[in-house]
């Protein structure tokens, strides 16, 4: 069977996240105690013994998220085999890209706490947030967003599955898209708990400021390609690389364009490695005939021998 790695993004974060593997495994335990160290001290508190709260926090969530994830794959690779593919979602293409060899864990966590922190700050300039509407295909999410736009911005954040698109903008904007959703046969229309409108043009301070500081890290080329959110398609040089991070901050995530580029490709066996099972249930409903594992628990490594 034809392999692709895939990681989670913000949002799947849970107290006591990656315990088992630190408490158990000693190549993940070295991972942690280093993200920690490059941190600079409190990360573990927060991702093992950490409030819902704490875990909310931007510039906390998407390290604890990178972290476990990376800390899980290096504890594991050895039984996997080699991908055709690394994939991640949203915060989750850091994790597929350092998995890649792109860059090592203390660049890789000084560029997750730089980003988060300026989502953070980019967030508090503006009230703003996403929602997940459910049950509309994409003809009638346009129409939704050109009619929530008289109200403030609004666009589409995340391509995450058939019937299930998030949208992103101004708070005034998400309120009002809530009705106009129902109008329009949404199943469902979730706001998300995030603290701004992630993956929209309202993080556009946040990329100029991230694409000013990106050339004070060292990033290379990679032999396995990730596939990229901004394009749905494969990176493998440095340079790609750097132009799909800047833009993945202010552009929408294509999840369902970018499995449907890996299944096209022959794959047909997914492990999704991180907290929860988000991308597992997402890519169920792109490829129907995909073999699918996520690896979240210690206990969960036995599913690959099935």
């Amino acid at each position: 069977m034809a392999l692709a790695i895939v990681f989670p993004g913000q949002g799947s974060q849970y107290s006591g996240m990656g315990l088992d593997f630190y408490n158990s495994n000693e190549k993940a335990k070295s991972i942690f105690d280093s993200a920690d160290k490059f941190f600079g001290g409190g990360l573990l508190d927060v991702m093992f013994k950490g409030t819902e709260e704490d875990l909310k926090k931007t510039d906390f969530t998407q390290p604890a998220i990178f972290t476990m994830s990376v800390a899980i794959f290096e504890a594991i690779k050895e039984n996997l085999g080699k991908p055709l593919f690394f994939a991640g979602h949203s915060l989750g293409e850091y994790s597929a890209l350092f998995a890649a060899g792109a860059f090592d864990l203390e660049t890789a966590i000084k560029l997750v706490k730089l980003r988060g922190t300026l989502m953070q700050q980019a967030s508090e300039k503006v009230k703003s947030g996403m929602a997940a509407v459910l049950g509309l295909d994409l003809e009638k999410i346009k129409q939704l967003c050109e009619r929530a736009k008289s109200f403030g911005y609004i666009s589409v954040a995340n391509y995450n599955c058939p019937g299930q698109i998030v949208v992103s903008g101004e708070i005034s904007a998400i309120e009002a898209a809530e009705q106009i959703a129902k109008e329009l046969g949404a199943k469902r229309y979730i706001k998300l708990s995030v603290a701004g409108a992630f993956h929209s043009a309202l993080m556009q301070p946040a990329a100029d400021v991230f694409k000013e500081k990106i050339n004070d890290f060292t990033i290379k080329d990679i032999e396995t390609p990730v596939v990229v959110n901004y394009t749905a398609k494969e990176v493998k040089k440095s340079s790609e690389i750097k132009e799909a991070m800047i833009n993945q901050i202010t552009s929408s995530v294509r999840w369902i364009e970018s499995i449907e580029y890996i299944s096209s490709k022959s794959v047909d066996k997914y492990v999704e490695i991180g907290p929860g099972s988000v991308l597992s249930g997402l890519i169920k409903k792109i490829d129907k005939s995909a073999k699918i594992y996520n690896i979240d628990k210690l206990s969960d490594i036995n599913k690959l021998n099935e």
